[in-house]
C-alpha cells in the first residue's frame, strides 16, 4: 500500500466513532512503526494533526497490550508527539521501559521529571539510559537512591566527570553494589582507586593493584587509616538495605499521572473501566475523585460500604453510562473482597442512581450521601 493510501486509511478510520474502529486506528499507527515509508507518513500535516488531536486519548483508553507495543514501536522514532511519549514514559515499567531506553523524544528535562515523579524501578531505567546530560547526572547524585546510583555506574555509554566519581566512590562507603562496577569505570583516578581499595574485597583488590600499580605502603597507609576509624566509631555501618514503600510510591505515581492526564484534558470516563480491568483499584479511585471533584477518601468510604449505589452516583456524576455500570460494579467487587456490599439486590438498587437527573444533581445526592452515610 503506497503512502498515499495509508494516510488516507488512517484519516478515515479516525473519522469514526465504534470502539472497533478506534482501536483498528491506534493499531494501524503502531504497525505503520514497522514500514520503511513510516516517517514521510507520519510527518504528513494531516497526520500530525491527527496525532495530536486525538492520539493521547486513544491511548489513555487502550488496553495494556495495546500500549505496551505502542511503546515498543515507537522507542526509537523521532516523530511521536512530546506528551504521549511522556505518559508512556510514566506508565507501568514494562510499558515504559523501551521509552525511557532509547526514544528520541525524551529530552534530559523529561528525564530529570521521571526522576522526581517515578517510581525508583523507571529511575533505574533513566540511569541505564546510553549518553545521559550532565543535568540528569547531577540530578541522580543529588538524589543520592543505592540502586540509582548503582544503575549509572554500571552505565559505561554514559561519561563520568572526575566529580562524579569522586560521590560515587565516596557513596561506595555504604553502597556495597557501587564497588564492582565502579572499579571497572574508565575514568577511575589513582587517587579515586586507592580510596575505594579500603572499601572492595580481595578480588577487586588485586584487579586494583594490577591496573593502576598502587603503591604497597600507599595501600597499607589507607587500610590501617580505615580500621583505625572504625575502632573509634567514625566510620558509619553500612546503611541497611532499603526497603521500598512500594505501595506509597506507586499511589503517588498514581496521582502525577493523574494530574497530567487531567491538565491535558485527557482524562475520560472511559479511563475508568481501563484502571479496573487492568487490577489498579487505587488509579480508579483517584480517576473517580479527580473526574467528578471528590475527595479520594469519600470514594473509598463508598466502595467499603454496602451501598453500592453510593458508587453508582458516583459514576453518575461523572457520566459513566448506566449500561457499564454492572461491569464496575463487578470489577470494583473483585479487587475490594467483594465490596461494596448488597449482593445483587444491592447492584440492583444502584442503577436508580442513573435516574433521569444531570450529572451534577448525582454528584450533590453523592456528596449528601456520603457524608450521611
Amino acid at each position: 500500500m503506497s503512502a498515499l493510501a495509508r494516510t488516507q486509511e488512517i484519516l478515515s478510520l479516525a473519522k469514526s466513532r465504534a470502539p472497533a474502529d478506534r482501536e483498528r486506528l491506534l493499531m494501524a499507527v503502531v504497525d505503520l512503526c514497522d514500514v520503511s515509508d513510516s516517517a514521510q507518513i507520519m510527518g504528513a500535516p494531516a497526520i500530525q494533526d491527527l496525532l495530536n488531536s486525538i492520539f493521547m486519548s486513544l491511548v489513555v483508553e487502550a488496553e495494556r497490550e495495546i500500549r505496551r507495543r505502542l511503546a515498543e514501536k515507537l522507542s526509537t522514532v523521532d516523530w511521536a508527539p512530546t506528551a504521549l511519549v511522556n505518559v508512556l514514559a510514566l506508565d507501568d515499567i514494562e510499558i515504559a521501559r523501551p521509552i525511557i531506553a532509547s526514544s528520541p523524544v525524551l529530552k534530559d528535562s523529561d528525564l530529570v521529571r521521571l526522576l522526581v515523579e517515578a517510581t525508583v524501578e523507571h529511575q533505574i531505567e533513566v540511569a541505564r539510559r546510553p549518553g545521559l546530560g550532565g543535568e540528569v547526572v547531577a540530578a541522580i547524585l543529588q538524589q543520592n537512591e543505592p540502586a540509582v546510583l548503582t544503575a549509572l555506574a554500571g552505565n559505561t555509554q554514559t561519561p563520568l566527570s572526575a566529580g562524579d566519581m569522586a560521590l560515587l566512590v565516596n557513596a561506595s562507603r555504604r553502597v556495597a553494589a557501587l564497588r564492582s562496577p565502579l572499579a571497572r569505570r574508565p575514568e577511575l583516578t589513582e587517587d579515586l582507586a586507592l580510596q575505594l581499595y579500603v572499601w572492595v574485597g580481595q578480588a577487586l583488590r588485586q584487579s586494583l593493584t594490577s591496573r593502576f600499580r598502587l603503591d604497597p605502603a600507599a595501600l597499607d597507609d589507607a587500610l590501617a587509616e580505615a580500621v583505625g576509624q572504625a575502632h573509634a566509631g567514625g566510620l558509619q555501618e553500612a546503611d541497611p538495605a532499603i526497603v521500598w514503600q512500594q505501595d506509597d510510591e506507586r499511589e503517588e505515581m498514581e496521582r502525577r499521572l493523574i494530574s497530567k492526564l487531567a491538565a491535558a484534558g485527557q482524562l475520560r470516563p472511559g479511563y475508568l473501566l481501563r484502571a479496573l480491568r487492568e487490577g489498579k483499584l487505587s488509579l480508579f479511585v483517584g480517576a473517580l475523585a479527580a473526574l467528578g471533584d471528590f475527595p479520594p477518601e469519600h470514594i473509598r468510604k463508598a466502595l467499603d460500604s454496602d451501598r453500592p449505589e453510593l458508587l453508582g452516583l458516583a459514576c453518575a456524576a461523572v457520566s459513566i453510562d448506566r449500561s457499564a455500570f454492572p461491569t464496575i460494579l463487578q470489577l470494583v467487587r473483585e479487587l475490594n473482597e467483594d465490596r461494596p456490599g448488597g449482593g445483587a439486590e444491592g447492584a440492583r438498587r444502584a442503577l436508580s442512581a442513573f435516574g433521569p437527573f444531570s450529572p451534577d444533581l448525582a454528584a450533590a445526592a453523592f456528596r449528601q450521601a456520603v457524608a450521611a452515610h
